[in-house]
């Protein structure tokens, strides 16, 4: 199949996150072995210097205006915490996942939640400076796609 695009430029291929880690070997500790993301790959150069690169599934974008990124916050915190950028990660089990994440480190802010979207959230601090959701989805997009308030912008 033939990603590339007559009209337009080359479709993205990835979206890779790159994080300054301090404690590098934490972070990986938190992010591979109790989050559960395949190592794909990793580097080393001089000075110490590491990378490692792991498999987060399916990237999306999400973007929100200041409304809706107020709305969240207050749906899954009921309160305003987010920095300007929040990582999330869709898991299988909400609950299970932030036990393990805290056991990990993490920092619980918030409980598994269910939301007006229909998925369970649950809100942490982990390492690297990174605020997180750990979410579950709760319904199919189809089931969702058919409550009020949902659909495409498309």
């Amino acid at each position: 199949m033939d990603d590339s695009r007559a009209d337009g430029p080359p479709t993205v291929r990835q979206l890779r996150l790159v994080v300054e880690a301090e404690d590098y070997d934490a972070a990986v500790a938190f992010f591979r072995d109790a989050l559960g993301l395949p190592e794909q790959a990793a580097y080393s150069g001089g000075d110490g210097a590491r990378v490692v690169i792991l498999e987060a599934g399916r990237a999306t974008l999400e973007l929100a205006n200041p409304a809706q990124k107020r709305l969240i916050d207050e749906v899954e915190v009921g309160r305003q915490v987010a920095p300007r950028l929040r990582v999330a990660f869709e898991v299988d089990d909400s609950r299970a996942a932030t036990e393990r994440l805290v056991a990990a480190g993490a920092t619980e802010v918030a409980p598994p939640t269910v939301t007006p979207w229909q998925s369970l959230n649950a809100r942490l601090d982990g390492p690297a400076g990174l605020h997180l959701t750990v979410f579950q989805e709760l319904r199919s997009p189809e089931e969702r796609e058919a409550l009020d308030g949902f659909g495409t912008d498309a």
